[in-house]
């Protein structure tokens, strides 16, 4: 066998597999989207191309005095902006200090990250809860987005400090020698450097209150304040009115805004990814 047949075949081969891939990720899109469009609430009988398509779930979904959905679509954005707000603004002044700064407690510091990475935020619900309550934050978003921030703060501040140390230090030595200060270096020199990692650290923590149900059902009680997850949940736990079809159409809206935001970072995801692993 030539070179030229084995390189047909490897091609062949590379173009199977992923078109394998393609069909597996395409496929449940076209029936949660077909879902959406069939009529009736039930699943049963859908079919991925209806017939007789409609859009009435959707505009269902928009009408205030029939469904709270918009509500929480606000509440759910609201606490993912706040959470990667606040989220990038801490882990890139954690990543910083740890890979620029030798100080007491540093090392130890940083194994109790690696620690407390490896424990999911869930399996602390009871802690979580008796905490929320003791302080007066059952029921409100506030206490999400502590969680939420905590849970994402020790395995991107270890993801940034690796990608923060790509960064030659001469640069700060260098702006040293001309009168800048931490903060000024920070700011000026670092930051814009650092945008990649930042890029990624911001997509995980937008996407995050997004994919979360646990800790929503267990903080949030009152339907004006649930999340998407919890609200949509809702709509199929109703043993006597589960609106699947409806639901599907939620689901299927939840895209939207997280296809923004990937689309508007892609550019520093790749370089973000795999620069942050190369130290640590």
């Amino acid at each position: 066998m030539n070179m030229k047949t084995q390189k047909l075949i490897r091609l062949t081969l590379t173009y199977f597999m992923v078109a394998i891939v393609f069909v597996i990720i395409l496929y449940p899109v076209i029936w949660i989207i077909g879902s959406s469009l069939n009529p009736g609430n039930s699943l049963s009988g859908s079919s991925m191309i209806p017939d007789d398509a409609t859009f009435k779930h959707y505009k269902e979904l928009f009408n205030l005095e029939e469904s709270n959905y918009l509500r929480w679509y606000w509440n759910t954005l609201k606490i993912c902006f706040l959470t990667m707000i606040i989220t990038v603004s801490m882990i890139a002044l954690m990543a910083y200090s740890f890979s620029r700064y030798r100080f007491v407690g540093r090392k130890y510091g940083l194994m109790t990250f690696l620690i407390l990475q490896m424990i999911p935020n869930f399996a602390a619900l009871i802690a979580i809860y008796v905490l929320a309550s003791m302080t007066g934050l059952i029921d409100t978003h506030f206490a999400l987005i502590l969680i939420y921030v905590g849970g994402l703060l020790p395995m991107n501040t270890w993801l940034a400090k690796g990608y923060f140390e790509t960064i030659p230090k001469e640069l700060d030595e260098s702006a040293k020698m001309d009168g800048a200060g931490h903060f000024r270096i920070f700011w000026s020199i670092i930051l814009p450097l650092v945008k990649p990692i930042l890029a990624v650290i911001a997509l995980f923590a937008f996407i995050t209150p997004f994919t979360d149900f646990i800790l929503a059902k267990v903080i949030l009680r009152t339907p004006e304040n649930y999340t998407l997850a919890v609200g949509l949940y809702d709509l199929v736990a109703n043993n006597f009115g589960a609106e699947f079809t409806k639901f599907a159409a939620g689901a299927v809206l939840i895209a939207i805004p997280i296809s923004i935001v990937f689309l508007s970072l892609q550019r520093y995801l790749i370089s973000g990814l795999t620069s942050g692993g190369t130290k640590g």
